[in-house]
Formats: C-alpha cells, sequence, structure tokens
C-alpha cells in the first residue's frame, strides 16, 4: 500500500473521511474491528480506563484480523487522551502518555481541550523523534519523543523499527509522516485561541466538541442541534480556523445532512449508529474509489 494510515492517504486526495469508535476493547475487540466500514478508528481514553495494555492487544488484534479490504494492514487508530492541553506544563507533565500510547502502533492522537497554542507545540513535539527537524525552528522546537516503543509499534505497521522511526512523524507537516494529531477545540478559552492553536505546525485536524463547548458556554443540554446562537458561532470560528490553517475539519455528519457538511468544508465525518450510511452517501457523493 502507498501509505501505513489509510485516513492520510485519503486526506491527500481530497477525500472526506468517517470513523467510528472501538466498540470493543482487547484483543478480540481488535479482530473484530478489522473489517470496519470506518476510514479510522477513534479508541477513547479521555473518560474510559487509561489501560495501555488493553490498547496493545486491540492492535494486535487488528493486525490478526486484517488486512482491511482497501489491503490496509490496519485500519487507521486515532486515541482520545485524558490529559487536557491547558498549557505547555500540563502536557510536558503528563508527556508519559503519548510515548506509551504511541509505542502500541497506533496511528494518532486527539489532543482535548487544547486551550493554548503553547500546549498544541508542546503536544506535537512529544509526538516527534528528534532527528525528524522539518518545521524546526519554524514554530516548533525539536521532538521529545525518546527511543525504546519503536520496536512494538513497528510491528503492527509491518514495518522495520528502523524504518518506524522515520515514518512516525506528524503529516502533513512530513509529507511522508504517518500519525494523524488533532485538536478538540472544545471550550471558551481553547475557543479564544483557536486561530493560532490551529496554526501550530504538526495539527492535521481539530473539532469544535459541541458536548464541552455547550457546557463551557453555559448550555449543558445541547450537545446535539439544534444549537443556540453562541454555539453557532463557536462551531463557525473553528471552522474558518480549520480553513485558514489548511487542514481537516470534523464535525458530525447524518445520511440527511452529509453532502451539505462536505460542501461546507468538513473533511472527517463523524457519527453514530448511522455512521455507515451517512458515508456511503458522502463516499458516492466525491467518487471515492478506494474500498473500506
Amino acid at each position: 500500500m502507498p501509505r501505513v494510515n489509510r485516513a492520510i492517504e485519503l486526506l491527500e486526495q481530497g477525500q472526506p473521511i468517517y470513523y467510528t469508535g472501538a466498540e470493543d476493547r482487547g484483543f478480540e475487540g481488535g479482530v473484530k474491528a478489522a473489517k470496519t466500514w470506518a476510514d479510522y478508528i477513534t479508541y477513547e481514553m479521555e473518560h474510559a480506563p487509561f489501560d495501555v495494555s488493553k490498547l496493545a492487544d486491540f492492535m494486535r488484534g487488528l493486525v490478526a484480523g486484517g488486512p482491511t479490504p482497501s489491503g490496509h494492514r490496519t485500519p487507521a487508530v486515532i486515541v482520545t487522551l485524558p490529559m487536557n492541553g491547558t498549557d505547555a506544563q500540563t502536557v510536558n507533565a503528563n508527556a508519559w502518555m503519548i510515548k506509551q500510547v504511541l509505542a502500541t502502533g497506533v496511528h494518532g492522537i486527539l489532543l482535548c481541550h487544547a486551550e493554548t497554542p503553547e500546549a498544541v507545540r508542546a503536544f506535537v513535539q512529544h509526538c516527534r523523534y528528534p532527528f525528524n527537524r522539518i518545521g524546526v525552528g519554524e514554530g516548533l522546537d525539536e521532538g521529545r519523543r525518546g527511543g525504546g516503543g519503536q520496536a512494538s509499534a513497528a510491528a503492527i505497521w509491518g514495518v522495520s523499527p528502523r524504518e518506524y522511526l522515520d515514518l512516525a512523524d506528524p503529516w502533513p507537516l512530513n509529507p511522508k509522516g504517518e500519525l494523524l494529531l488533532g485538536l478538540k477545540i472544545e471550550n471558551k478559552r481553547a475557543l479564544a485561541n483557536a486561530e493560532e492553536s490551529t496554526k501550530v505546525p504538526g495539527i492535521a485536524f481539530a473539532e469544535w466538541g459541541p458536548g464541552d463547548m455547550g457546557m463551557s458556554l453555559g448550555f449543558p443540554d445541547n450537545h446535539d442541534e439544534p444549537y443556540p446562537p453562541e454555539m453557532v458561532a463557536a462551531r463557525a470560528r473553528v471552522l474558518a480556523a480549520c480553513k485558514a490553517a489548511k487542514i481537516a475539519f470534523l464535525n458530525t455528519v447524518r445520511p440527511d445532512d452529509v453532502i451539505e457538511r462536505i460542501k461546507e468544508g468538513v473533511m472527517i465525518g463523524a457519527s453514530g449508529r448511522a455512521g455507515r450510511e451517512a458515508a456511503e452517501i458522502g463516499r458516492r457523493y466525491t467518487g471515492r474509489t478506494m474500498p473500506w
């Protein structure tokens, strides 16, 4: 396959991508998820237990149950971490989470409550090896990820440990990178810095997190549409920031609105029970040819 990370391969083609959550954990959960209809799997660790052993088992299960119908070794997996992007100090203190999760062979991380550009920069730097120099001195300091986890991750990706060291770098900052790093700009403090945070080199996508954004703005019961004007304005600001930074915007899509969302600029579709149906409609609309 041209890439390890199918989600990146599709985004490079200008194709929107669609994700689903990991329904079951552990090895058997991975085997079950290997043939998913989705382009990537979100593995939730923000509120679910931070159990890296189960995540590692899940990744091994994906390999055992693969390849995907598109011929990739596994679907891409993006993990949501329980730490918040409050500031650089918070990210630095919790960077052990990043290194342990990446060592399992996942394909990306989503930083929750990404409140400041300093926190986002620290996040990107902890995901990178220090010898990968693209962007260093141009908005980033050198990477802080250490050696030791590359062999286990490489085994999941189906590459040598040395190849993994070069490939495990954020895309699109590194055109050959295979890691997707994203932000949840999901409270009013994060919203105030949306334009700067989304421009940090190494970030590939962002979302506005309507549930937490609503709570932050005083609307605890407005996770789903219709939204009050304040939430509509927050979503519009994050979408505009993503467009200005030339990164993908993530938003819920449904069968009845997926085409409208694509026209609006949504490049990563999140959905619930009707996710597969929405994805199929969207894929037909954009002329997608790659199988699941």
